[in-house]
Order: C-alpha cells, then structure tokens, then sequence
C-alpha cells in the first residue's frame, strides 16, 4: 500500500486517535477505552471517548514538558523519535504508577491507562500537580526494547 494513501485511509478511519498508541502496539499497556483496528496488514488503535482523549493529550503535553532536560529536547521539536516518545509514555504512565503505589512492580505493563490517570488525577487534584519530579526519573531509567536481529 502507498504510504500517502495508508496515511489518507489511516486518519479517515480513526477519527479519535489514541495518545498511547505506541504503547499499545508494542503491549507496554491497555486501555480499557482503546479499540483496534486494521488497515492492510496494519494495525492502529482508536480512543472510545473525547474527554479520555482530551485527559491522555493533557499528560502527555505535561511529561513533554517535564521531560525536555531529560530527554534532551527543546521546545520547538514538534515530532519525537520512536525512542524518545516510548520513552515519554511508557516511562511518564511507570513513574505516575509509581506515584501513585510505591510497591508496584517497576516493569510490569500498564494495565489501563485511562484508569491510572483517572486515579492520579483524583489523588494528586489534577494533572498539573503530579508529581513529575519523581515520575521523571521513571522517564530517563526506562529503556526502549531493542529488536532482536534475523539470521
């Protein structure tokens, strides 16, 4: 399939994108509001709702944000590396994880994304009083798996 009409066909039929999508795919974590689904042999995932897109946008911008010195990244990168964005995502919903219970497992996969942002959200008041801090060090200590080569 051409890229451009993949693209095309890609933004048509997912008309609320889930934030998390990387994560998703590479099974870093779940969303009980994610629905997949296919395009050739592709596969993509969707948001169920608006406010939970709107939620999971808002965390994002704020790791961003949080993350620049971490990740070495200025303000005016408007697209991240593969790495970087995992690095972002998996290592922010860890560190809020963390946060939220101290004796959670460091590396097991995010079991619902929108109930631990829910959750942090009620415990902290709000999104913008997490405590990132602390969550960026889950931010720069997680590692981007590597793919194992073909012989």
């Amino acid at each position: 399939m051409d890229q451009d009409a993949f693209r095309r066909t890609y933004r048509d039929v997912n008309e609320r994108h889930c934030a998390y999508e990387k994560s998703i795919l590479t099974n870093e974590c779940q969303c009980t509001l994610a629905e997949r689904f296919c395009i050739a042999e592709r596969e993509g995932v969707r948001c169920g709702t608006d406010d939970a897109q709107a939620q999971c946008l808002e965390v994002l911008a704020l790791l961003r944000e949080a993350a620049r010195f971490a990740l070495r990244a200025s303000a005016e990168d408007r697209v991240l590396p593969h790495g970087q964005a995992m690095k972002i995502q998996v290592g922010g919903l860890r560190g809020i994880r963390a946060a939220l219970d101290p004796d959670a497992t460091r590396s097991a996969p995010i079991a619902d994304v929108h109930g631990l942002l829910c959750q942090a959200r009620e415990t902290f008041g709000g999104l913008a009083a997490l405590p990132y801090s602390e969550i960026m060090r889950e931010v720069a200590a997680y590692q981007v798996k590597r793919r194992s080569r073909r012989k």
